[in-house]
This record gives structure tokens, C-alpha cells and sequence, in this order.
């Protein structure tokens, strides 16, 4: 089974050209990876390429624009982004070949020259042991407490790697410089990171990036479930289509039946526009099959490659995982229907009437409704609002999520019950928090990466909590006036809203300016609020019906005030997207909706159908996973 495995990870391990092991491998714009050396000689195998000044794929034949083509043709492939996760497999594979090899014969007796079988495993020392070495080794003080596996009796254990500094080899890399983004051992932290700030060691980062790794795998399995749904409808798109491509051609021959045979050439033009019509999208859609079986073949890559760093009891396979994920960021796709318009219906329409002129008929094409085009989320969890059976129904408002030490905490005020609710899991386990307040709690915002501020408008208060994971007051704050909606507009700053005003705050409370207010005709009642990914305000008034984006010295830069059948009934929640787009929750209307960043509509993206009856606050993480709450739960749902 073992062997099996193995083969399939060197078989996904070897270029297609060369058949070998990748070396120095690169990925091209298609996602197919080769051996740099592979690439460079098939391009000076394709004129046309070389003319075109592009990498075409040896696999697919899509072709890569080259960064600098002025470059000489040798070089070209140099200038290609190389596949850090591919090479770190490759680096794994052969490390585990050369292991276990090694661990075949005694670690001691080869250092002083012999050879001699290894019949056991020290686990502190991590050296293969042959007999007469293992009663030397219970015989050393220092080593006869350690911890030695037979290797006769079958005992499976997991041997814990070590990665050993390239300039000390003596030592292993067990620290990261967050500023230089590097792993180093104790030595070089000493002597080439002094000046740095952000130092830590590796197992105080497992958490995080175990974290960080695991959301990203759920997400691409997610999206994989996504990607073979829109598989599976195009491909029932492509049989509907020829269906009514048949049906269509069936017309045309009635048609054609009822006139003489001086129209008969008539009839083979119409027949030839239908099918060249079909045919060409037919392979729009064969291609959107191909493009999506490759991202789900991506998918499952960076799937395995993870799968294997949390198995793996070495920090540094943790390490350059994670690593691989920050510098490769996520991996998005552009759904292909958002590039182009797809036919949904081609008939045949005869006209018996105009005989003389050879017309017979036009045929038609309805293309699909363009709202289609856009990609859809998906539910990932549902969270319950309720903490207690004691308290009253929950009536949830404004949701932040946080990360503290690897755990992802949603944090949410609940008005019906004057509290702040914190959830999370801890060994697999659903975990709450309640922290009760002097008065119905509204808005909230990140101060930092363990602390929230909360608004709470009737004492006239902004209180901090901090989150590790459960809740604890940290600080309150007093202020000349209730605020409902806050944000954090700069280390020093927050913007605050309230009863026909939105201030600027400094860190004690006290308004800095107030930007805007009711004599000046902005708002009524903005009681959500967010900072955009530009820096300014955005301002939910349901009183006015409207979202504001303004700076932070007070000019309006747009404002959104639909009308008729799109007329916001009141809005709520607002948050942006990690691209710029900004989200807004629409309570009465029963509908989340996307805006773009200059306050153009996009799309009604969640609705009653979607199961969004009541929705409230809602915000975006930094893996664009979108939180809701909505009618006494909390819905995290993922964008595919």
C-alpha cells in the first residue's frame, strides 16, 4: 500500500517532457508545471512561439506571456515564477529516500566507518541503533532514559524531522524573523537578526499556521464541491442546447418541405448558421469543462501538500507550507461565464409569407440572464445566536471574527440579552462566551488582533473586550454622546456614529471633529459602519435609506440611494471584500447586496431563497469567508 503511494506521489512528481523528476520546476499561466530546462528547449522547438514571443504548454498548448521578451530566448524560461509547493514535495520525496535508506543500518557505526544493521530507534536521539549500540546507549547516562523502539516488533512511530541551518549545521532551524520572512536557527537570529522586531520561535506558531492551513483546505474542498456543480450544469447546459438545436432543425425541415425545390439551398444556409452557431458554443462550454477540471486538479494538489504538512510532526513542514501559501496568496479563478455571454435557446421562427424573397425564417438566440455570470456562495457552517435556554431569543446585530493563538472566534452583540457572545471550537468541540453589559450593546469593531470595541449608545459608552477566546472587559471608555455604529479609522482614530451625526474619536472618547450631521443633510440614523479598503467611511443609514462613503475629514465621495423596486427598506450590516467590493444587508428586503467600490449595484448576492430572512451584521475575513448574522444565527458561507 506504502509502495503504491509512493509511486502515485513520484508519478505526480515527474514532467511530462523528460519524464524525470521535476527539476527546478516551473509553472506556466495554465497551471501546468515542467522542468525549467524542458521548457526552454521546447520553445526553441516552436518557431511560432519564438515569433509570438510566448511559452506555449507542452500539455494543453496554451501559451505564457513572457515578462521580457527582449531577453534572449535561453533566458526565457527563467523568467517563469518557480513552483515553490512542487519543488517542497520533491524536496520531502527524496529526503524520505535517502531516510529510509539510512535508517536500514546503525547511525553510530557509520560515523566511525562500519556497517552494521539497525534493530532499533532511539526517539530523543533520533538515530537507528544496532545491538551492541543500544546497550551502550542504556549504559550512557545521558541517554538512558531515552525513550528506544524495537524495530522487529512492527511498532509504527512518526520520526520527527529536523531541518539544520545551512551556515550552522549543527543547529536546526526552530525560529522565524517575521520582518525578513525567513527561518533561522538561534545563531543567526543572534547575529544577522538583532535589529528585527518580530522574532518567534516555530512551535509558537503551529497554532496559527495550523489554522491558517486547515481554513484554507476546507475552502478548496469547498470550492472543489463548487467547481464539479458548475461541471455538472454546464454539461447538462451542453445537452439542452443540442436538444434544442434538434428541435430547431426539425422546424426548419417543416418548413422547408412546404416550398419548392427552388428554396432547397435556402434551407442548407439556415441549417449550416444554426449548427455553426451550436457548435461554436458547445466548445465554449467544453472548454469551461477542461478550465474547470484543471483548477479542481490544482485544488486537490495544494490539498495533498497540506495534508501532508499537518500530518507531519516537523515545524518546518509547517513552515514552508504555510509559507508556500503566502507567497503564492489564494488561488482564485474568474469564472469563464463572467467573461462572455452564453446562448440559453436557439429556435427556429418560419415565415411562409415572403416566399418570393427566399426568406424563410430568422433564427433567434436568447442569451442567458447576465446575473447568472457571477460566481456563488456557499454555506460552510451555521452557528447558533443562543447561549442559554434562560435567556431571551437572541437578537443578534453587528459579528467580527478574530484569530487568537489558531482560533477562529466570532464575536457578536446580541440586543435582546444587553451581552457580548463569543463562539469557537476547541477540540472539535462547539465552545461559548457571555460577557454581559450595562446596556444594549450596537456596533463593533477589531481594535487589534485579540481585542474588540464595542458601542453601547444608552450609557453612553465604548467598551473594549478582549477575546482569548473567551470574553473578558478589558477597558470602558465614556463619551459626550451615544454611539450606535464604530470603526477604527487609524491607530489614533476611530469614526463613530450616532443620532443625526458621525464624529471622529480619539482613543479616550473625546470628538476630534464631527464630519458630518443632520443641518448638513446627510444622516439620520447611521447606525452600521465600516472602513473601505481605500480608507474611507462607509455609513449604513436606515433613516435615510442610503450607504455614504466620505473621507475621513468628511467629503462625500459617493452615495447610494436607489429608488423604486431597488429602494434600500433598511439597511443594516456593511463590510468590504478583500478585492474592494463592498457588502450591504438589507434587513426588510431580506437580502445581502454587492455594491462596487464606487457604489455601482452588482448583484443581489444572498436573498430569501437563500435562506436569508432577517440579515443583520455582516463581515468579510481575510479568506473572503463572509459571516451573516441572520434571524438569531450566525451563517458562515464561502464565495466558489
Amino acid at each position: 500500500m506504502a509502495t503504491s503511494q509512493a509511486e502515485k506521489v513520484r508519478e505526480f512528481l515527474t514532467c511530462v517532457i523528460c519524464q524525470e523528476l521535476y527539476t527546478d520546476p516551473c509553472t506556466l499561466r495554465c497551471d501546468h508545471t515542467f522542468c525549467r530546462k524542458c521548457v526552454t528547449v521546447y520553445i526553441q522547438t516552436r518557431p511560432e512561439a519564438v515569433q509570438s514571443k510566448t511559452i506555449p504548454c507542452a500539455f494543453c498548448r496554451q501559451d505564457t506571456k513572457v515578462p521580457q521578451p527582449n531577453q534572449p530566448v535561453e533566458e526565457w524560461a527563467g523568467q517563469i515564477k518557480p513552483s515553490i509547493i512542487i519543488q517542497g514535495l520533491i524536496d520531502t520525496q527524496c529526503e524520505s529516500d535517502k531516510r529510509d535508506t539510512a535508517e536500514q543500518q546503525c547511525t553510530l557505526c557509520m560515523a566511525i566507518g562500519e556497517i552494521m544493521p539497525g534493530t532499533s530507534w532511539c526517539q530523543e536521539c533520533e538515530v537507528t541503533l544496532c545491538k551492541r549500540c543500544v546497550k551502550i546507549h542504556h549504559a550512557t547516562p545521558t541517554s538512558r532514559d531515552h525513550e528506544v523502539v524495537d524495530l522487529s516488533t512492527g511498532v509504527t512511530f512518526k520520526r520527527k524531522r529536523k531541518v539544520m541551518c545551512t551556515e550552522h549545521t549543527a543547529e536546526a532551524l526552530s525560529l522565524v524573523c517575521k520582518d525578513c520572512r525567513k527561518a533561522v536557527c538561534p545563531t543567526c537570529c543572534v547575529v544577522y537578526h538583532r535589529k528585527c522586531e518580530s522574532v518567534f520561535t516555530i512551535d509558537s506558531m503551529k497554532a496559527t499556521m495550523k489554522y491558517h492551513l486547515t481554513k484554507r483546505r476546507n475552502t478548496m474542498v469547498k470550492k472543489i464541491g463548487g467547481k464539479e456543480t458548475v461541471v455538472q450544469k454546464t454539461k447538462q447546459k451542453i445537452n439542452s442546447l443540442e436538444e434544442k438545436m434538434e428541435a430547431a432543425e426539425r422546424d426548419v425541415q417543416y418548413s422547408v418541405e412546404k416550398v419548392t425545390e427552388k428554396i432547397k439551398q435556402k434551407e442548407k444556409l439556415l441549417l449550416r448558421e444554426i449548427r455553426e452557431i451550436t457548435d461554436a458554443e458547445c466548445k465554449e462550454f467544453q472548454a469551461d469543462v477542461k478550465r474547470e477540471g484543471i483548477e479542481i486538479q490544482v485544488y486537490r494538489q495544494h490539498c495533498e501538500f497540506i495534508d501532508q504538512a499537518l500530518e507531519s510532526d516537523c515545524e518546518m513542514d509547517l513552515y514552508d507550507a504555510y509559507q508556500a501559501w503566502e507567497d503564492s496568496g489564494d488561488y482564485r479563478t474568474t469564472d469563464s461565464a463572467a467573461d462572455t455571454r452564453r446562448i440559453g435557446d436557439v429556435k427556429f421562427t418560419p415565415d411562409l409569407i415572403n416566399m418570393d424573397e427566399l426568406q424563410l425564417g430568422n433564427i433567434d438566440v436568447t442569451f442567458e440572464d447576465e446575473g447568472q455570470c457571477f460566481p456563488p456562495v456557499v454555506l460552510v457552517d451555521r452557528i447558533d445566536g443562543g447561549t442559554s435556554s434562560s435567556e431571551n431569543h437572541p437578537c443578534l446585530g453587528d459579528v467580527t471574527v478574530v484569530v487568537v493563538d489558531g482560533v477562529q472566534t466570532v464575536v457578536v452583540t446580541d440586543w435582546e440579552n444587553n451581552c457580548v457572545k463569543a463562539f469557537y471550537r476547541r477540540r472539535n468541540e462547539s465552545c461559548h462566551s457571555k460577557l454581559p453589559l450595562g446596556g444594549t450593546p450596537c456596533g463593533e469593531t477589531q481594535l487589534r488582533e485579540n481585542k474588540v470595541m464595542v458601542a453601547v449608545p444608552l450609557a453612553c459608552q465604548i467598551v473594549t473586550v478582549e477575546v482569548n477566546p473567551d470574553l473578558r472587559l478589558f477597558s470602558t471608555m465614556t463619551t459626550s454622546k451615544g454611539y450606535y455604529s464604530i470603526a477604527v479609522l487609524n491607530p489614533a482614530s476611530l469614526a463613530a456614529g450616532g443620532d443625526g451625526c458621525v464624529d471622529v474619536l480619539d482613543m479616550a472618547g473625546r470628538v476630534l471633529r464631527r464630519v458630518a450631521s443632520t443641518n448638513k443633510g446627510r444622516f439620520v440614523y447611521p447606525f452600521f459602519m465600516s472602513i473601505s479598503n481605500r480608507g474611507n467611511m462607509l455609513v449604513s443609514d436606515w433613516g435615510e435609506k442610503s450607504v455614504t462613503c466620505m473621507t475621513p475629514e468628511g467629503d462625500v465621495v459617493w452615495r447610494y440611494v436607489p429608488t423604486d423596486d431597488m429602494a434600500l427598506k433598511r439597511p443594516r450590516g456593511i463590510t468590504t471584500t478583500s478585492t474592494g467590493d463592498i457588502l450591504l444587508a438589507d434587513l426588510d428586503s431580506n437580502r445581502v447586496i454587492q455594491l462596487t467600490q464606487s457604489g455601482k449595484f452588482v448583484r443581489n448576492l444572498l436573498t430569501l431563497q437563500d435562506g436569508i430572512p432577517c440579515p443583520s451584521g455582516v463581515y468579510v475575513d481575510r479568506h473572503d469567508s463572509l459571516f451573516v448574522c441572520n434571524s438569531g444565527e450566525i451563517m458562515e458561507l464561502s464565495f466558489t
